[in-house]
Parts: C-alpha cells; sequence; structure tokens
C-alpha cells in the first residue's frame, strides 16, 4: 500500500459512491459529498441507495475503520483534501452535447476551501477541454486539474475498480498525474498518462466502440434471422478472431444504461464541433432505435397483426426492466423503450424486474414473475435476469391466456419453450 491521501469526493452518485468506497478500501482517508442531506444520513448509517455487488461490505468496512465519511456541501468535503475528485452528472443537452453545469458549480463551491496546492480530478464523464473549463471556474493558479476517466461498468463496478483493464491519467503537469497514478498503488493495471485532452476522448471512444460492437451483433442478429443462421455461432466464430474478442457480440433488443446513449451521442457532437461528420456513429445509434421496433414487431407477428394498431387492448406481460441485470439502473434502458411502444400502441402491459419494486408509468409493476404472466397473450423478456432462466415453464403456460414468448435475452431454454408448446421468436436464429 501505498502513502494515505485525503480525498475528497464531490457526488455520492454511482460513480462517486464507488470512487469513494474503494479508495478508502485502498487506504486512504475518504470524505464523500453529496447534497442531498437524507441520502447522507442513510450512508452514514450504512444504507448503501444502489445494487452493486460488494458495495454493502465496502461501506461497512469503510465506515467502521473511519476512513469513510459522507457530508452534505462540496466544500465540506475538502478542506483538508489533498485531491478532489468531481462525480456529479453531465446530462445531455437536446442537441447531445454534455450539460458541465454541474462540474462547473462543483468547481465554484470547493475552489474557496481547497488547500493549496490541490489536485482537482475529473471523473465524470467530460468534453474535451473540459479540464479548462474547471480550471476557470476554480479561478486557483496554484491547484491542477487533471482527467482521471472511469470505466466502471453497473453490476462489477467494485471489481471493475480493483481489477481495471487500464488506469487513464491525463494532465499537462506530469508531477500531479503522478501524484495521481500514486493513488491506485496495490492495482496492477497498466497507467496511461496522457494530456488531458487524449484522456477525455479516451473515454467517449471506449464507449462508441463498445456500442457499436454491440449495434453490429444485432445487425448481424436480424440478417441471422433473415438467411437462417445461427448468430450465437457465427459470434462464437468472430469471438474466436484475436483481433475482435467476444466482448460485447451478445445479440439482444439493443443497448441502454447511463453512459453508452449518452456518450455516443456527445462524441457525434464533439466531432461536429472539431468539424468531423461522425455518420458511422450516427448508424450505429440509428441501428440500436431499430432494434426497440423489432423487438415490438416481434410480439405484433406472434399476435398475428399486421401492425402495432393491433396490439391495442393486447395483455402482454414483461420480465426485466432494467437496462441491464444485476443492477436496479433504469436510465435509457431498451425494456423501457420497447414498453413505451407498447403502451402507446395501447397494450395492456404488466412487468416483473427482481430489482424495481415501483410503480412506473405505462405498465402494471408486479412484485412476482408469475403474477405478471396471469392471463397475458404475450410474454416479452427484456432484461437477462439469471432468475428468468430457472422459473417454471410449465407453470407459466398454464397462467397465461395463450403460449407465447418474445425472448430478446435469448435467456430461456428453447427445448423447454417447445416442451410447452410456446409459439416464441428469439433474437438472432430463424423462427
Amino acid at each position: 500500500m501505498g502513502d494515505v491521501s485525503n480525498i475528497g469526493v464531490i457526488g455520492a452518485g454511482y460513480v462517486g459512491l464507488t470512487t469513494a468506497a474503494c479508495f478508502a478500501k485502498l487506504g486512504h482517508r475518504v470524505m464523500c459529498a453529496d447534497i442531498d442531506p437524507d441520502k447522507i444520513a442513510r450512508l452514514n448509517a450504512g444504507e448503501v441507495p444502489i445494487l452493486e455487488h460488494g458495495m454493502d461490505e465496502l461501506l461497512e468496512q469503510g465506515l467502521s475503520d473511519g476512513r469513510l465519511e459522507f457530508v452534505v456541501g462540496a466544500e465540506n468535503a475538502v478542506t483538508d483534501a489533498e485531491f478532489a475528485y468531481l462525480c456529479v452528472p453531465t446530462p445531455q443537452r437536446e442537441d447531445g452535447s454534455a450539460d458541465l453545469s454541474y462540474i462547473e458549480q462543483a468547481a465554484h463551491q470547493i475552489a474557496e476551501a481547497l488547500p493549496a496546492e490541490a489536485i482537482v480530478v475529473n471523473k465524470s464523464t467530460v468534453p474535451v477541454g473540459s479540464t479548462r473549463v474547471v480550471e476557470a471556474a476554480l479561478g486557483r493558479p496554484d491547484v491542477s486539474v487533471v482527467s482521471n476517466p472511469e470505466f466502471l461498468r453497473e453490476g462489477s463496478a467494485v471489481r471493475d475498480f480493483f481489477h481495471p483493464d487500464r488506469i487513464v491519467i491525463g494532465a499537462d503537469d506530469r508531477a500531479a498525474a503522478a501524484k495521481v497514478a500514486s493513488l491506485y498503488l496495490g492495482i496492477p493495471a497498466p497507467i496511461v498518462v496522457t494530456d488531458p485532452r487524449s484522456a477525455e476522448t479516451i473515454k467517449y471512444a471506449a464507449n462508441a466502440f463498445l456500442a457499436t460492437k454491440l449495434s453490429f451483433a444485432n445487425a448481424i442478429a436480424a440478417i441471422c434471422e433473415g438467411v437462417g443462421a445461427d448468430v450465437h455461432d457465427v459470434m462464437l466464430g468472430m469471438g474466436y478472431d484475436q483481433r475482435i474478442g467476444p466482448d460485447f457480440l451478445n445479440p439482444g433488443p439493443g443497448w441502454g444504461g447511463s453512459c453508452f446513449p449518452k456518450d455516443t451521442r456527445a462524441l457525434v457532437n464533439i466531432a461536429e464541433t472539431g468539424g468531423y461528420d461522425f455518420e458511422m456513429l450516427r448508424s450505429v445509434v440509428e441501428v440500436n432505435e431499430q432494434m426497440f421496433d423489432r423487438m415490438v414487431d416481434k410480439a405484433v407477428e406472434l399476435l398475428g397483426g399486421e401492425s402495432v394498431a393491433d396490439l391495442s387492448g393486447r395483455r402482454i406481460a414483461v420480465w426485466g426492466l432494467t437496462f441491464k441485470a444485476r443492477t436496479d439502473d433504469l436510465r435509457d434502458s431498451p425494456a423501457l423503450e420497447i414498453i413505451e411502444r407498447l403502451a402507446a400502441a395501447g397494450a395492456d402491459v404488466h412487468a416483473f424486474d427482481p430489482a424495481v419494486q415501483r410503480e412506473l408509468p405505462g405498465m402494471t409493476v408486479l412484485d412476482d414473475a408469475y403474477e405478471a404472466v396471469r392471463d397475458a397473450e404475450v410474454l416479452m423478456v427484456l432484461t437477462e435476469w439469471d432468475d428468468f432462466r430457472w422459473l417454471d415453464l410449465g407453470k407459466v403456460a398454464e397462467l397465461m391466456a395463450d403460449r407465447r414468448v418474445v425472448d430478446a435475452r435469448n435467456v430461456l431454454d428453447r427445448q423447454a419453450l417447445r416442451r410447452n408448446d410456446f409459439d416464441f421468436r428469439v433474437v438472432g436464429v430463424p423462427s
């Protein structure tokens, strides 16, 4: 373990909480701030507001060791901080650009409270050139601003922090970059030190490339359905090519979440600002939008309809609401995009998700998977929860009004579906 540092983390959201808890685990003293007093009280009591494997234990240990504390107000987290991590939202504007108002506001709040020679670190996903924005907002020539983008996947964020593929640090001051790198001593990963603009671009480029792989897999799945090929075998054959790799070649109903939709559109906007029309990435986004409609079309086909208008009054069950399994995050979820289309067509949607127990617009949310399928004419599986693999399809068949399934995640046992006389559609395999 390296030297112990005092770290202030601004923002107790997904990235901020993970960053704070994991740095405390590494032995640093961490003060994490947020604007919500109730949230801060719950965190100091050891209550984790997100579904993330391993976070409960990290929070409990950090609090009990006295290395982790939560406070209200950004300025209160940095009075003794050698490093101040900005982990605040950068929401998307209507034109696709990132809204930096939260970043600027946080920088203003901590400017006077920061000790001399402190280092401010951008952890949020920010547009190219944002270090200059933070520098201007701080107005502190003695304070260095460094880019240290996060590469945390929801559901495995704790593991990703301690076992990253790489750590990226962007700084004009190499001494400041070295100090930030020292915070990660003990983590076995290559460290890429570059300038701030390159570091900021790396994050967007990585997410855009992963979204491209997913859209490509979904496009190939559509081709497979048309020509009679099996997309699983096709992706398996592709994935063994070391130049391609197997990751992110899983077809499904489209991609979503807090990063990919926002970051792909932001990179298109960044490209336009730089004088380049990123037509390829715009096509990646378009393919993703098409997938939502393709899933709805599968339901229409199973019901013997000709258009989405034929869904009016039909009862449809949905398993899965979150954008991926092992998280409770609904942001830009493909499931919600599809349900929005079903509801707009007049369908009666009854849904279940293991991590969602609250009412949502356009559907009735139930707390039991079997109750969700009762009297349904079609069941649509929209999130890849392992829980769904082990449910009794014989019982499902008895509860449904008709035995029809759209498995948009290819998680159900097709042989079991056939044994129970289901008419079903999956992704990337001919019907």
